[in-house]
C-alpha cells in the first residue's frame, strides 16, 4: 500500500505572532494542523490492494465502466479517519464553552435526551411502518403535543413543520384558508421591524404583500403606527414576541385585539419562547398561531443545519385549517394519523400536507425527555435563569459597550449591544474575530438590523456564573483593545487554526471544487481566496 504523497504540502503558520514558535510539522502543541484532503492524498492510491486480474470487467458490467478517473483522494482507513478527527479538533462546540450566539438558543444538550433518542422503537422506525407497530411512537407525538398546549394556551397544535421558517409558513397558510374561507381575500401582512427576517420572506412566499412597521425608541413595536396602518386589506401581522432586541413587546395584547377588530388574524414568531416557557402562554395574548422551535426552547441546539422541528399552536379561529396528517386516538384508544384532507370529518377544511411524513422523531423524543426531565416548575425556571443570565451579561458590560436599548427596562432572554463608541476604523467584526482568540465563538453580529453594528449575546440559562463571568471578561478585554485603537485587532484572529479571510471576495467568488496541483517546485497552486 502506497503512502500518501504530502510533498506537494507546506504548512502555512501564522505571520507575527511573537508567542508562537514555528515547528517544522506545522502543529502546535494540540493544535493541530491540516491539510485539506485532496492535499494530504495521492491521487491513484487507495486504501485497498486489488489484484490485477480483478480490475476486468465482466460483460454485464463493462458497459458500466467509468470512462475517466473518480479523482477522489486515495486514503487508507486510519489516514481517512484522523484527518477529520483533526479538523473535528479546530471546531468549537457547546461541549466546550459559552455558545453566545443571539437569537439561537445554543443551550447545552442533556445526555438523557440523545439517550432516548437513540432507543430501539424511536430511532429505528420506519415512516411507512403499519401503524400498529409504532403505537408507541404515536403516543410520544401525542403527549408532546397535549405538553405544547398546555403551556402555550391553545387548542390545536400541528406538528409535522420541520423548522422555524417552515412553521411560519404553515401559520401563515392557515390564516390564509380562514380567511379565504369566510370570502376575504386580503393581500397585506404586517411585519415589525423588531420580528425575525424569515416572517417578511415566508409572508411574502405564501402570496402576500408584506409592509413594514416601524420600532419606538425604547425597540418595540410602534402601536400607534401598526393601528393607523390596519384596514380592510390586511390580513393580519407577523411579530416576534419576545422580539430579535431581546425585550417582551409589552402592548402584545393590544396589538392582538386591534388586529382581530380590523378583521385579521396574529401569528407570532415563536423562536424566542425560550424566554417565557412556563411563564407567559401565548394563547392569553390573543396570539392565532404559533411555531415553536423544539430545537431551541426543548433542546437539541441547532448549529450545522438540524435538525430542526417547529410545530405551530393553533387558536380556535385556525384549528380548523391545520394541516395534515396528525395524529387521532380513537374509541378504542388505538392512535393512527389521519393522512387524507376530506376524506375525514375530523379535519375537513385542511389547508393540505405540508411534508411527505410526520415529523421529525428525533426531535420530537428529545423535546418530550426535556419536559418530563424538568417538570412544569422546571421549565418555568428555564425562563427565569435564561433572563437572569441575559441580564447578568448586560449590565456587566453596558459600561464598555453600547447597549441601545439599555434604558426600556430589563431584557428577556438576550443582551443587545452596538458599535458605538469604538475607535474610528474599528468594527463589530473586529470584536467578533478578537473574541476568538480569547477562545470563544462569537455573538451573532450585525443582527438585528434596527441596531448599526448589532451585537446580539444569548447566554442560555444552561450557563454558570462563572462560565459567564469569563466569556465578560474576554469581551471586556476585546472591547477595550476596539476602544483603545489597537491595530493588532483588525487583523485577528491570530491564534485560530485559519486567519482572517476577505469574507466579501469568499461569498461572491466561493471556491467549491478542487483544482489545485501541485506545483513543479513542489508547493500547492495558491488558493483563489486563501483565508489560512
Amino acid at each position: 500500500m502506497n503512502a500518501p504523497n504530502r510533498a506537494g504540502w507546506k504548512p502555512q503558520m501564522p505571520q507575527g505572532d511573537a508567542n508562537k514558535q514555528i515547528t517544522s510539522s506545522g502543529d502546535l502543541g494540540l493544535q493541530l494542523e491540516e491539510p485539506l484532503i485532496f492535499e494530504l492524498a495521492s491521487n491513484g492510491n487507495c486504501g485497498v490492494d486489488f489484484d490485477a486480474e480483478a480490475t476486468e470487467p465482466s460483460a454485464f458490467l463493462a458497459p458500466f465502466i467509468r470512462k475517466q478517473p473518480v479523482d477522489l483522494p486515495g486514503l487508507s482507513e486510519p489516514e481517512t479517519v484522523r484527518h477529520y478527527t483533526r479538523l473535528s479538533r479546530q471546531n468549537y462546540a457547546i461541549d466546550l464553552g459559552p455558545f453566545p450566539l443571539g437569537s439561537c438558543t445554543m443551550k447545552h444538550n442533556p445526555r438523557l435526551n440523545e439517550a432516548v433518542a437513540r432507543l430501539p422503537g424511536f430511532a429505528d422506525i420506519h415512516p411507512l411502518q403499519p401503524m400498529d407497530t409504532v403505537q408507541g411512537a404515536l403516543a410520544v407525538i401525542e403527549q408532546l403535543a397535549d405538553w405544547l398546549m398546555k403551556l402555550t394556551g391553545m387548542p390545536a397544535v400541528a406538528m409535522s413543520p420541520k423548522a422555524g421558517a417552515h412553521g411560519e409558513l404553515c401559520g401563515i397558510l392557515a390564516i390564509r384558508a380562514a380567511l379565504e374561507a369566510r370570502g376575504d381575500r386580503r393581500a397585506v401582512i404586517l411585519v415589525p421591524e423588531s420580528a425575525h427576517g424569515t416572517n417578511p420572506a415566508t409572508a411574502a412566499f405564501a402570496g402576500y404583500a408584506v409592509e413594514n412597521i416601524p420600532a419606538t425608541a425604547q425597540g418595540r413595536v410602534d402601536l400607534a403606527a401598526l393601528e393607523a396602518r390596519l384596514g380592510p386589506d390586511v390580513a393580519g401581522v407577523m411579530i416576534t414576541n419576545p422580539n430579535t432586541c431581546g425585550l417582551f413587546e409589552r402592548d402584545m395584547k393590544a396589538i392582538s385585539d386591534a388586529v382581530h377588530a380590523a378583521g385579521g388574524l396574529v401569528y407570532c414568531d415563536g423562536a424566542n419562547f425560550n424566554a417565557i416557557v412556563g411563564k407567559v402562554r401565548p394563547g392569553d395574548l390573543g396570539i392565532d398561531a404559533m411555531h415553536i422551535n423544539l430545537h431551541k426552547t426543548f433542546s437539541t441546539p441547532h448549529g450545522g443545519g438540524g435538525p430542526g422541528s417547529g410545530p405551530v399552536v393553533l387558536s380556535e379561529a385556525l384549528a380548523p385549517f391545520a394541516p395534515i396528517p396528525f395524529v387521532h386516538r380513537d374509541e378504542e384508544g388505538r392512535l393512527r394519523l389521519v393522512e387524507e384532507r376530506g376524506a375525514s370529518e375530523l379535519l375537513p377544511d385542511s389547508f393540505g400536507r405540508m411534508v411527505a411524513f410526520h415529523g421529525q422523531m428525533g426531535m420530537f423524543t428529545r423535546a418530550l425527555a426535556y419536559m418530563l426531565s424538568h417538570g412544569a416548575d422546571g421549565l418555568k425556571q428555564v425562563a427565569e435563569d435564561a433572563v437572569l443570565n441575559a441580564n447578568y451579561v448586560l449590565r456587566s458590560l453596558d459600561d464598555m459597550l453600547d447597549a441601545p436599548f439599555g434604558d426600556s427596562g430589563p431584557c428577556m432572554h438576550e443582551a443587545l449591544f452596538s458599535d458605538a463608541g469604538m475607535a474610528k476604523g474599528f468594527t463589530t467584526l473586529d470584536i467578533a474575530k478578537g473574541l476568538i482568540d480569547e477562545g470563544f465563538h462569537p455573538m451573532t453580529v450585525y443582527f438585528p438590523l434596527v441596531v448599526h453594528g448589532a451585537m446580539l449575546v444569548e447566554p442560555t440559562e444552561t450557563e454558570s456564573r462563572s462560565g459567564l463571568d469569563r466569556l465578560i471578561g474576554s469581551l471586556r478585554a476585546v472591547a477595550s483593545r476596539a476602544k483603545e485603537g489597537d491595530e493588532t485587532l483588525k487583523s485577528a484572529p491570530h491564534h485560530a487554526p485559519r486567519r482572517r479571510m476577505d469574507e466579501t471576495l469568499a461569498a461572491r467568488k466561493p471556491v467549491l471544487v478542487w483544482k489545485g496541483q501541485p506545483a513543479p517546485s513542489g508547493e500547492p497552486v495558491p488558493s483563489e481566496i486563501g483565508g489560512r
